[in-house]
């Protein structure tokens, strides 16, 4: 697979001041940085964008999260991996990254309600809105993740 436009962000250099305004916003919410790292690769799993994937599992990995959980990931309703603030969480990023057949359902809300406050709602929202569009730059170009050089080789 080959990029469409190789660096596409150069022609929208007041969108990607903007889309990272966007981004310090949300890290600086108080919402947990865990929590932030799941919800992104759960919504770029369902949107299957393999840069988002590749971006914030070692993000993630980074900043102390479990391989096994990541793995676990796609299987978090199955999984006793995940509190009830995650579930939460992830319930509305798959309801809202699905908004066309979901209309963000009034369970999937009482969940999130339950678990977070008014203002951290709304981070959230914007959150999973914010991958959300990540997530159609990057697949919708064809961006291409890196490969580890070792692997790649085989």
């Amino acid at each position: 697979m080959a990029p469409r436009i190789k660096n596409p962000f150069k022609f929208i250099p007041d969108g990607l001041k903007a889309m990272m305004a966007v981004e310090a916003s949300i890290a600086a919410s108080g919402l947990e940085h865990s929590l932030l790292e799941l919800v992104k690769m759960r919504a770029s799993q369902i949107n299957g964008c393999a840069y988002c994937i590749h971006m914030h599992a070692t993000d993630a990995r980074a900043h102390g999260e479990t391989e096994m959980r990541l793995y676990m990931l796609n299987a978090w309703r199955e999984s006793p991996l995940y509190n009830d603030r995650e579930r939460a969480a992830l319930a509305w990023t798959e309801a809202l990254t699905h908004v066309a057949d979901t209309g963000a359902p009034d369970a999937d809300y009482a969940l999130v309600s339950a678990q977070f406050s008014e203002e951290e709602q709304v981070q959230l929202t914007l959150l999973i809105g914010s991958i959300n569009l990540w997530n159609r730059l990057q697949i919708g170009l064809r961006a291409v993740h890196p490969v580890d050089a070792a692997r790649a080789a085989a």
